[in-house]
């Protein structure tokens, strides 16, 4: 045991070397306002509006902004390099969060605050697919092996975690002393700074724009996504689903019981779990492969979700939710891992972003139609649709079969007709 926890930590050492320390730091920082915007406009619209069916409509108008504009980020740093691309998002980023909070404050109608949110999610920088790119180009550029590259992914999602811990903490901090507002105007500063660090690195580079390493390819001749890309995608918007209708019954059951205010430290017990989790996935033996540990993965999550259906208590609700949140990093770190193995190399940051737009997006849709299902049926509704969304990623899990090598998908896994690009 002690042999392994030295190799984990030599292979951490290794990435930290390849990255430096600085950069972890920086990209944490700056995906961290997303976190804060994707939670937060639920407790915010709800707060300002007296409605959660309303603050979860908002809230799903901002994510599929993300969605829609995830990808078209990733392809624009595949092509010119991340450094003008982040800074640009970042810097629009900001300017529309402080928007999208005063609009929430004065009271805006509806259709308003619903452009808002979407003008918000449209111009997130997408620090944290990007980073992965960035990881993952830097270690194997150096020769390193796919320990290490799991190490890096290992990583990025349990910073995920963490500002998925961190930001919903602040929410929770904001709203006890005074309201939500307060840590969306902390959000707006923090992806204005740390995200034009994250453009402004040296190791923007690393990832080498496609434009200047090859001739311009003919309209629709870009390198085609795998059949395996396609379904790693389904599996990660059925987890965002999840997800959603998770964070939907936290806030309705909380509301229930009187303590709306403790949704954000709920939200943070079970990112802690899953951060946690996430950070030893490193240690993860190779004979171990991506697709039978997205299997029992998905099976696990299916099987704890229904803990949180019964759930009726703060003390029962915190127990769920900690326990339901150690299969979580597992499923999106091995989520991404598969989409790193399989896309093609000059299309690794679209395919990142596009991984976690689908991600996003699961969760987006699921936070209006489950909040409104919360609100009409209460939470156990809300735990049900995540639940049967769990299993169905089981489902799809069970058709996935790993690539045998980094960007090059098994000839048995491409199936006649999958060759359109996505």
């Amino acid at each position: 045991m002690a042999q392994a926890a030295g190799g984990t930590s030599a292979t951490y050492r290794e990435v930290l070397g390849a990255t430096g320390a600085l950069l972890p730091m920086i990209s944490f920082f700056g995906r961290l306002p997303v976190a804060v915007i994707q939670f937060g406009s639920v407790l915010l619209i709800t707060r300002t509006s007296g409605s959660l069916a309303t603050g979860g409509t908002v809230a799903c108008a901002l994510a599929l902004g993300q969605v829609a504009m995830g990808p078209v980020v990733g392809r624009l740093a595949d092509r010119r390099g991340q450094r003008s691309v982040v800074l640009c998002c970042s810097l629009l980023n900001a300017l529309a969060i402080a928007c999208y909070t005063l609009g929430a404050l004065a009271g805006l109608p509806t259709p308003l605050l619903v452009a808002l949110g979407v003008l918000a999610g449209a111009t997130v920088p997408g620090s944290g697919p990007l980073a992965r790119a960035r990881g993952v180009a830097l270690v194997r550029r150096g020769g390193a092996d796919e320990r290490v590259v799991n190490t890096v992914l290992s990583l990025e999602s349990t910073m995920d975690e963490l500002s998925f811990v961190l930001g919903p903490a602040l929410i929770g901090v904001a709203a006890f002393v005074g309201h939500p507002a307060y840590a969306f105007g902390a959000a707006a500063v923090l992806v204005a700074g740390c995200g034009t660090a994250f453009a402004l690195h040296p190791t923007a580079t690393a990832v080498r724009p496609a434009a200047a390493s090859a001739p311009k390819e003919p309209r629709g001749r870009r390198p085609r996504m795998p059949r395996e890309v396609r379904l790693v995608r389904l599996g990660l918007v059925l987890l965002g689903v999840l997800l959603g209708g998770c964070g939907a019954g936290i806030t309705a059951l909380t509301q229930k019981l009187g303590q709306e205010d403790q949704a954000g430290l709920v939200y943070a017990a079970m990112g802690v779990m899953s951060a946690a989790v996430g950070l030893s996935m490193a240690a993860m033996p190779e004979r171990f492969g991506l697709a039978l540990r997205w299997r029992v993965a998905t099976a696990a999550a299916a099987l704890l979700s229904l803990l949180l259906i019964g759930t009726q208590s703060m003390p029962g609700l915190y127990v769920a939710v900690t326990v339901f949140g150690a299969v979580f990093a597992p499923n999106l770190i091995t989520g991404f891992g598969l989409t790193e193995r399989a896309v093609p190399r000059d299309r690794l940051a679209e395919g990142m972003t596009f991984a976690a737009s689908a991600f996003v997006g699961g969760q987006a849709v699921t936070l209006a139609v489950a909040g409104r299902r919360a609100e009409s049926h209460g939470p156990a509704a809300a735990f049900t649709v995540g639940s049967v969304a769990a299993a169905l990623a089981f489902g799809v899990a069970l058709l996935v079969k790993a690539p045998a090598s980094p960007g090059v998908t098994p000839v048995a896994a491409a199936p006649s007709g999958s060759g359109r690009g996505a």
